[in-house]
């Protein structure tokens, strides 16, 4: 378990001019203008640098080999390969010759390059040739743009340098061929990291009209007929893009109701480009996202909230972003103060440009590094993560980190793993304070009983009987609540782990001799000679009842009172779709199909929940986060046989269907899973993020549940996302089984004919893949979204009829999962 690191990683973005700044007026104490302004840099503080891999030269030459030149100034006729123009140009033979010689064996001139040496290039991460189009609709130009890019990254890995910083995409209609490039070029070089630029959004969003196509396929910051390629070479040698000057305000940006639902569409936009270049990738984990936070963020960050479970290893923040404050130092803007806050969970690369231009008119540039130094210093994960007694602080180590759920009944655990879940206060507390709440209602005035699956010795004439004691804590707890309470009392304590057992004999002959008897045995067998008032117990998993606790507890209901008690009373298992890359990479890295089948227990960190609140454009979605089902002790409803057990384990079986509204387009990875549950009265314990904190604030015990897809499902905007959960049983096993459906609410106008078929359902109808109407029919049974709108017979008279102002609504399904975890063939909790 790692403390954490307080100083935030924080880079410089060295751009050509400052090279030729240097070279122009050399140092004598450096080798090389390069090794000048790495020193300089880390004299100021910075852990890194960021400089361009190539000069001007290199450009200019690719240009004259690969882009034919054009008199008129025409742009689009500048913008023309050679090698297309062949037929109806005459050619530039010599510049032709050149460019096949460079095509076969591509090679850089000593001047086109801006470092040579390893020592020049250690700690350097080499930002590739922006002007470089790699999705533009030019075949020829893609092409001799994909060789250059190679080029590019061999020699950066000729040098030892670890990570480069793709140009930006421009063009999302031919974004899929820069994804192919960069897959390429993963393959082809191994050993390096590679980083996609790409900005949050078009800052013209909020200068100028958008184009009305901007929710299906908006243009990125920069299309590709207006390349850069044969631009100034001012604008060239910037090492950030160029974004038109915008006035903030301190609050952040100021728009009306429908820009800034244009700007949310873009960021939308922004982040699918992301999710097709990855995806193309295939997940690769070498590959990452260097976000640009040129553009102003808007006031409402939930639509950037999906960026959090994105590899975000790189985050750009030029002087051009900060803003003065009263006092005329730089400050960013608060939205992208509180993005930066929260990212610095994931400890991303901050990288400043321009910090030296004297933009603001105080501090200089340490200011800007030193801003976010506070930033991170008041990031309220980062204070967490400091303050002892967190589960932040507590987790260290373990975020992001896949572990198998603990089976108990199977597996006898060790003692370090006893010794991890005792170290956790509130949830010992609330037992405790449970425990003597009840002794002190008015009809338990005279006793108290906890039995502890101790067994009762007879000296005592009320028992608390603890369940799975362990090492011992709740037998402890018991007694300090019996102790508090000024009752008399006895406690049974019951453990089937041999190895626990014999630390439970050492306690009781050191620390509660006359006040436990312990019994060695699984709950479900042993025979207790008296009845508890109080059965308690800590057999909870993360989804409540995933360690067996209802399996475990149908065995010991036998101990108890008829007027007796369980601690806990109840407990609901929760679950949230969830979007998470680092997860399915875990989860797939095993190459095996138990793996992505498997519930793991997990601290989240670089995850995004999906849902939303309210119920949809349909209106039957529930909250953000869901209930699936109950745990009630003891139940009254179950059939028993003569030992007092239950003969079949049915009455365990659940289900849940569940509809979630999806706000923001993202990718479905998998489900969160939580639990709540009631300990007595209004004491209780919970991991269920929005109750958590009011319920058992800093609880360490259980980290949320995580159910893998086998593959993503893409989620877009204002979509509907149904799933359905079983937990199923056999003599043997339980098991859970997870499907996903994904749906688009649409409106149509209703058919309506002489032979109108009865409605008696309320449901909305579901449309299926290749029809523009479904329609639902009692005669026709329960309506599927795998099936095609119902045919209707030809001699029926049908119209449209629209009515006024009034359309009907249905979802259009999209896409589905498959069927995980069928019978239980991959992961399964043993009885």
């Amino acid at each position: 378990m790692s403390a954490w690191d307080p100083s935030a990683s924080i880079s410089t973005n060295i751009s050509l001019s400052d090279i030729r700044r240097v070279a122009n007026s050399p140092d004598p104490n450096y080798e090389t203008p390069i090794l000048q302004l790495i020193s300089e840099s880390k004299s100021k503080g910075y852990n890194n640098i960021c400089l361009p891999l190539t000069t001007d030269a290199w450009k200019e030459r690719w240009s004259d080999m690969c882009i034919l030149p054009d008199a008129s100034g025409d742009e689009k006729k500048k913008r023309e390969s050679r090698r297309e123009s062949r037929m109806f140009l005459s050619r530039d033979v010599v510049a032709d010759k050149k460019a096949e010689v460079w095509r076969e064996s591509p090679c850089f001139e000593r001047e086109e390059v801006t470092i040579t040496r390893l020592d020049e290039a250690e700690g350097v991460t080499a930002i590739i040739s922006e002007w470089l189009e790699l999705d533009t609709e030019d075949d020829w130009i893609r092409c001799d743009a994909e060789i250059a890019l190679q080029q590019e990254l061999a020699y950066a890995s000729y040098l030892n340098i670890q990570t480069a910083i793709l140009p930006p995409p421009r063009n999302r209609e031919y974004v899929t061929s820069y994804a192919r490039i960069i897959n390429s070029c993963l393959r082809n070089t191994p050993f390096m990291n590679l980083a996609v630029r790409l900005p949050v959004y078009d800052p013209q969003t909020i200068n100028g009209p958008l184009s009305p196509n901007l929710g299906a396929s908006p243009r990125l910051s920069r299309s590709s007929p207006d390349s850069s390629i044969n631009s100034s070479s001012k604008s060239a040698t910037n090492a950030s893009p160029s974004t038109p000057y915008i006035t903030v305000s301190s609050g952040g940006l100021k728009l009306s109701s429908d820009t800034a639902k244009s700007l949310e569409a873009q960021i939308d936009a922004a982040w699918e480009v992301w999710d097709l270049i990855r995806v193309i990738c295939e997940y690769n984990t070498r590959l990452s996202l260097a976000l640009d936070l040129t553009p102003p963020l808007p006031n409402s960050l939930s639509v950037l909230s999906k960026f959090s479970a994105e590899a975000v290893r790189y985050i750009f923040l030029p002087a051009s972003t900060f803003i003065a404050n009263a006092k005329g130092y730089p400050v960013l803007p608060k939205p992208t103060q509180t993005f930066i806050r929260d990212s610095m969970a994931h400890r991303p690369n901050i990288v400043l440009s321009g910090a030296s231009s004297g933009l603001h008119a105080r501090g200089g540039e340490d200011a800007y590094s030193q801003y976010v130094k506070h930033l991170e210093a008041t990031s309220p994960v980062i204070q967490a993560a400091q303050r002892a007694g967190t589960v932040e602080n507590f987790a260290q180590g373990y975020q992001d980190f896949l572990q198998a759920p603990l089976q108990p009944l199977m597996d006898n655990l060790h003692s370090i793993t006893y010794q991890t879940f005792e170290q956790d206060p509130v949830k010992y507390r609330n037992y405790e304070e449970s425990i003597v709440r009840y002794g002190q209602r008015p009809e338990n005035a005279s006793f108290l009983y906890v039995f502890l699956v101790v067994t009762a010795n007879g000296n005592g004439n009320r028992v608390i009987c603890v369940a799975g004691a362990g090492r011992g804590p709740l037998v402890a707890r018991s007694l300090r609540a019996i102790e508090r309470s000024k009752r008399n009392a006895f406690i049974y304590a019951v453990e089937k782990n041999p190895n626990a057992f014999v630390t439970l004999q050492h306690r009781l002959r050191s620390e509660w001799v006359g006040q436990v008897e312990l019994l060695f045995g699984d709950m479900r067998l042993v025979n207790i000679g008296e009845k508890a008032d109080i059965l308690v117990s800590e057999l909870l998993g993360s989804f409540g009842d995933n360690e067996l606790s209802p399996e475990c507890l149908d065995g010991a209901m036998r101990f108890l009172k008829p007027t007796g008690i369980s601690i806990p009373s109840s407990y609901t298992a929760h679950l949230a779709p969830l979007s998470s890359s680092k997860l399915y990479n875990e989860a797939r890295s095993v190459k095996d199909l138990k793996s992505l089948e498997t519930p793991y227990v997990v601290m989240f960190q670089a995850v995004s929940i999906l849902s939303g609140e309210g119920g949809g454009v349909s209106g039957q979605c529930g909250p953000k986060i869901q209930e699936c089902w109950e745990f009630e002790h003891p139940r009254k409803d179950v059939v028993l046989n003569e030992q007092g057990l239950p003969p079949t384990n049915s009455h365990n079986i659940r289900s849940a269907k569940l509809n979630f509204h999806i706000p923001h387009a993202g990718v479905l990875h998998g489900f969160a899973g939580y639990f709540e549950a009631v300990l007595y009265g209004n004491i209780g314990l919970s991991i269920h993020p929005e109750r958590k904190d009011s319920i058992s604030k800093d609880m360490l015990s259980w980290f949320p549940l995580f159910f893998p897809l086998r593959e993503p499902l893409y989620l877009p905007r204002n979509s509907e996302l149904h799933v359905s959960i079983w937990r199923l049983t056999n003599r043997r096993q339980v098991w859970y089984e997870w499907h996903a459906e994904s749906f688009l609410s649409v409106q149509y106008a209703p058919i309506e004919s002489t032979m109108t078929p009865s409605f008696s359902s309320p449901r909305l109808p579901v449309i299926g893949r290749s029809s523009s109407l479904g329609m639902m029919s009692p005669s026709l049974g329960a309506p599927s979204p795998l099936i095609d709108a119902v045919e209707i017979p030809l001699e029926r008279k049908m119209m449209y009829e629209e009515p006024e102002g009034r359309l009907a609504t249905g979802l259009l399904k999209i896409g589905h999962t498959g069927l995980h975890n069928a019978d239980g063939r991959s992961s399964w909790m043993g009885l």
